[in-house]
């Protein structure tokens, strides 16, 4: 069996199980966040009772993230929503964005935006936040209503987006009926080359297979290439392959995931036990890629959807209007470091806005030096917009005061995960996904540029 086929198989209580076959599988952990959550308590309570109280309490995760940092009175009260559930249910997993569990949310616009905003519980971006928070574990089921919970596919665990109907089910009895999904093996070799990241690889299998080639499958990575991945890398890579319609995303445990989980499940107090899945030497997969991550080189995803995908080189003669680097797959804190790299000591060309994806982050990039500056003072020196509101903020548009928001037609390279018409404000609007050196390297020029040119 694949190691999806074998993570729902036993999900499901059998020895084995294939492609194909219908399975009700346990779920190890719910998570909904401020858009999908209201509608998700709205079917459960619907379908279970006005007093029904959930499967289990300490399986639900809430994060508020989406549109938080807005003065749009119906995001705030989204947010009250979740936190009169989670006090009515005593859900101990909810990162709220305030401290006052009977307090109100309410974004003051005269404090502006690159200040923070949130109280000490705040977690940030929901797939970013879950592995820091603890709620990542191999073997696992992980369900979320938001497409990109395959992120969590890094972890060696089957990791997938539900929506609100479904979501209310599970809420109420912890199990959920899928049908198993084939497999699409991507062998990863080799090493990545100066100036390309993660961005690339997953870039390059979309374009291989095109934006809908991996419609309800589960995209798995493997292959010796895996070892020289950092769980930053797996994430984003496994974040996106939803953009190639994916089921899920999954890579191999090895001891990097095994260490990024025992780590992060003892420091935050979660379970830390669990049981990782290994292949089998026979698998039946539908299609088999091969990548050499040596030969790979800065790629870009043209609008107007990710899997149009051109070497940066040949992109130069496309001026830009915005730079924005951010969200679940490019607001880590590994991923502003490679943008300080190429960014340090220049001035940015056009108008660049950063988004941590974390408070984490947020406190690494202030904390941490190269010589006599911060992360956050190189990036701010070079004219970046830094915001302290870790959120998903213009990633999915929202209402016209986010941060970074794109509210005429204009031509942005973004460090984000999708690039529909629209997905980031205006609807004539045009994204280009890139890596965060690419998207830094651009931003110095003002048009699209392969970042290697600025690397010593």
């Amino acid at each position: 069996m694949t190691l999806t086929e074998k993570i729902l198989a036993r999900a499901g209580g059998r020895a084995k199980a294939q492609a194909g076959d219908n399975v009700w599988v346990k779920a190890d952990i719910l998570m909904t966040h401020d858009v999908c959550g209201p509608g998700t308590i709205g079917v459960f309570k619907r379908e279970f009772g006005k007093a029904a109280k959930v499967w289990d309490r300490d399986k639900i995760v809430i994060i508020p993230d989406h549109y938080i940092f807005t003065a749009d009175s119906k995001s705030n009260r989204n947010v009250d929503i979740l936190r009169e559930f989670v006090k009515e249910q005593g859900i101990p997993y909810f990162y709220d964005v305030i401290d006052d569990p009977n307090g109100h949310w309410v974004f003051d616009p005269a404090r502006g935006q690159l200040k923070k905003q949130y109280g000490s519980n705040f977690a940030g971006v929901c797939h970013t936040a879950l592995p820091q928070k603890g709620h990542t574990r191999p073997g696992e089921i992980l369900f979320g209503t938001d497409s990109h919970t395959c992120m969590a596919g890094a972890f060696n665990e089957f990791a997938t987006g539900i929506g609100n109907t479904d979501a209310g089910f599970v809420m109420g009895t912890g199990k959920l009926l899928l049908k198993l999904p084939e497999t699409m093996r991507f062998r990863l070799e080799g090493r990545l080359q100066p100036g390309v990241m993660a961005k690339e690889v997953i870039l390059h299998c979309i374009g291989e297979i095109g934006f809908d080639g991996a419609t309800y499958r589960a995209m798995q990575f493997d292959g010796p290439g895996v070892a020289g991945l950092s769980m930053d890398d797996r994430m984003t890579i496994a974040n996106m392959a939803i953009e190639a319609g994916g089921k899920n995303g999954i890579f191999e445990f090895d001891a990097q995931t095994q260490a990024y989980v025992d780590y992060r499940c003892k420091l935050n107090g979660t379970r830390t036990s669990y049981e990782p899945v290994e292949r089998d030497r026979v698998e039946k997969c539908v299609y088999e890629l091969t990548v050499d991550l040596s030969k790979l080189e800065p790629l870009v995803a043209c609008h107007p959807d990710p899997g149009r995908r051109k070497p940066a080189r040949e992109l130069a003669d496309i001026k830009l209007d915005r730079a924005y680097i951010g969200s679940c797959t490019g607001g880590k804190t590994s991923d502003f470091l490679e943008f300080a790299r190429v960014i340090r000591g220049k001035r940015v060309a056009i108008a660049t806005f950063g988004v941590p994806a974390t408070p984490e982050t947020v406190h690494d990039l202030q904390s941490s030096r190269w010589g006599d500056k911060t992360i956050w003072e190189i990036l701010v020196d070079a004219g970046v917009q830094m915001t302290e509101n870790a959120s998903c903020a213009a990633c999915l548009g929202g209402p016209t005061d986010t941060f970074g928001r794109m509210n005429t037609p204009m031509k942005c390279i973004s460090a984000t995960n999708r690039n529909f018409p629209g997905r980031m404000g205006h609807k004539e609007s045009q994204v280009f996904l890139a890596s965060p050196m690419t998207v830094a390297a651009s931003a110095i020029t003002g048009k699209i540029t392969d970042p290697r040119g600025f690397l010593s």
